[in-house]
């Protein structure tokens, strides 16, 4: 897995805070030199920057950048600059506290992030909010929605292939959706949120020769709601975790209006991660590239810090 964003050499925080106070100072604010600067650096050189701002100009840097920038250029910049798991706790309380539940959002970040992360992020999440996030999760969800994001909470995925529930499990699969009258959906939830992705690959080739469907086609079939969401996501991620953003991306910014939040959440928490991989599966699922897609649904700054996190273009 490769990302687009790499730490860069030569780095200088001192310096960098200046060029960044330079472009704040006196009257317009130099947008350019701001996204150029903090698109090429990693975000532990971010977080750097950020330190030696304060202590070189004694000014909070995303206070003043708040104060110098707007719209959706603003809140991509002030995401830059959060450190990845502090985004994902953001974005997760956003999603929990804002006026109803955002359930994309909590459906994305759990099922694509890895057990580490997820311990990681509940912890950070009590120390900021001093809330528990399982019950925050439980208290805005239901039903068997609700049951799959807390497996997912969990992070205790097994490891590895187990050859000998191979077979087993695809029959379950199958007992649980398309041979019964009404679907078992306690079934789907406990297997596809406890076995390895490993072994969920295999179970799903076992399973399409079983009932000649993928499985993604029984869900679509046999689910509905948001707990279709959450098990379509969970599916995808196991088959592959660039794949599935591809497609996020694709859905953010295809119809009319783009979904800009998405757009941003995915660009940024994943530019370090496996951007260049999202940006191949993009490629090949949709006959155009990453970057024609996000030049022509968006513009200005914005637009410019985007392209600079794709970092190509696949055409």
């Amino acid at each position: 897995m490769a990302g687009t964003v790499k730490a860069h050499s030569g780095f200088n925080a001192n310096d960098d805070a200046g060029v960044l106070y330079k472009a704040m100072k006196g009257i317009g604010t130099d947008e350019d030199s701001i996204l150029k600067l903090l698109t090429s650096r990693s975000n532990a050189q971010r977080q750097q920057i950020k330190a030696a701002y304060k202590t070189l100009h004694g000014k909070d840097l995303v206070d003043h950048l708040k104060s110098e920038l707007g719209g959706k250029f603003e809140t991509l910049i002030v995401a830059l600059l959060s450190p990845p798991i502090k985004y994902d706790v953001t974005c997760l309380r956003d999603a929990i506290k804002g006026a109803g539940t955002d359930e994309k959002v909590l459906i994305e970040i759990l099922a694509s992030r890895a057990a580490n992360e997820v311990n990681e992020i509940k912890s950070l999440y009590k120390r900021e909010y001093d809330d528990d996030l399982e019950k925050d999760v439980t208290g805005d969800t239901g039903g068997h929605f609700q049951r799959m994001l807390v497996i997912l909470l969990q992070a205790s995925r097994e490891q590895g292939i187990k050859e000998d529930l191979i077979q087993s499990d695809a029959q379950t699969l199958f007992t649980a959706g398309e041979q019964k009258y009404g679907t078992d959906e306690g079934q789907f939830i406990t297997l596809l949120g406890n076995r390895s992705a490993a072994h969920l690959r295999r179970v799903f080739e076992e399973y399409r020769k079983l009932s000649g469907y993928e499985i993604e086609e029984s869900i679509q079939r046999e689910t509905s709601g948001s707990l279709r969401d959450v098990l379509l996501a969970v599916v995808k991620c196991a088959r592959s975790v660039p794949a599935y953003f591809a497609e996020s991306l694709y859905n953010a910014m295809k119809g009319a209006g783009t979904e800009d939040q998405t757009l941003m959440r995915i660009m940024v928490s994943r530019s370090e991660v496996d951007m260049l991989n999202i940006r191949a599966e993009f490629r090949k699922m949709f006959a155009t590239s990453l970057h024609k897609m996000i030049q022509g649904d968006t513009s200005g700054d914005y637009r410019k810090a985007l392209l600079l996190l794709c970092g190509g273009d696949d055409a």
